[in-house]
């Protein structure tokens, strides 16, 4: 199967890269850098491109079997009015040239992401799939994100959203901003610690995407976190567990809303998101399990 991946040389694109091709794909991987980073496998066919701006990177969308869109300007950030309208920019319109770009009635497939910021915050009520969008600022972004990658369903395009949780790996991303504080004494929950942090391992995200490759009858919004969130308080117990290291350090709510502005209200908040389509469809995970999936991440014993 032919595969192009938009944002393919972040976090969770360059794991995908390697996992597609070790199961026979071949892998074309479009972004915005203008060479391949050190650790992108040599196999892929790199195109580097702004996604966000109409152009020749569109005629390989054109030729493949299936379109992975992981494109998207990192939240994780101080927000204003320039860095929110890029954060929404660079999902919606790079999905929307992906799924113009697209072959009509050619039997191929969309994966296009979103996340659990789609059902905004919703204190301890459990979400799914069927449940309905927040109104927050990353609410809305999801809800036009998704709404462009739907649009494909016209041209004959098998779609599935896929709603990330915060995704745990060893290459960065979450575990690798919060890591630092920990080994420095200095981690701990963030305001009271009781708001829902839904994860996912980067090896279940992984075989997620390609249980849904495989599997023709799943589409429409798929929730890949695991089916067990936790409470951020817990999260940090359990890293501090792991790392030998102190966990009580709370970070106040008003030092986070003083240094991120309006993302550090996103950090305090959290939802308590569940993979109900997932589970329908059989899917197993392989670290259900905040402990043992941090276990399996940072090598260490309990």
């Amino acid at each position: 199967m032919k595969v192009l991946i938009t944002g393919g040389l972040g976090f969770v694109g360059t794991q995908l890269s390697i996992r597609l091709l070790g199961r026979g794909h071949q892998v074309t991987v479009v972004d915005h850098s203008p060479e391949p980073h050190a650790h992108t496998p040599q196999d892929v066919t790199y195109v580097s491109a702004d996604t966000t701006v109409k152009g020749a990177w569109q005629e390989h969308v054109s030729h493949q079997d299936a379109a992975i869109n992981l494109a998207g300007a990192s939240i994780f950030t101080r927000w204003n009015d320039k860095t929110k309208q890029l954060i929404h920019d660079s999902r919606v319109l790079t999905t929307r040239n992906v799924v113009e770009a697209m072959p009509t009635q050619r039997g191929t497939t969309l994966c296009s992401t979103s996340a659990v910021g789609y059902y905004g915050f919703r204190g301890d009520e459990e979400l799914s799939e069927e449940d309905t969008p927040g109104a927050d600022f990353l609410a809305k972004v999801c809800i036009d994100w998704e709404n462009e990658a739907r649009k494909a369903i016209d041209k004959g395009v098998r779609v599935a959203i896929t709603r990330f949780g915060i995704v745990l790996g060893r290459t960065g991303g979450a575990l690798g901003q919060m890591i630092p504080a920990f080994k420095k004494f200095v981690g701990g929950p963030l305001g009271t610690g009781n708001q829902w942090f839904s994860w996912v391992h980067m090896e279940d995200l992984l075989n997620a995407f390609m249980f849904v490759f495989e599997k023709d009858d799943i589409s429409g919004p798929v929730n890949f976190c695991s089916p067990n969130p936790v409470r951020n308080r817990d999260l940090a117990k359990a890293l501090g567990r792991i790392l030998w290291r102190p966990s009580f350090v709370r970070t106040p709510a008003f030092m986070l809303r003083l240094v991120l502005g309006e993302f550090g209200s996103v950090l305090l908040e959290g939802q308590r998101v569940v993979p109900a389509q997932l589970v329908k469809h059989g899917f197993t995970f392989r670290h259900p399990e905040i402990m043992g999936a941090l276990q399996d991440i940072l090598g260490k014993d309990r």
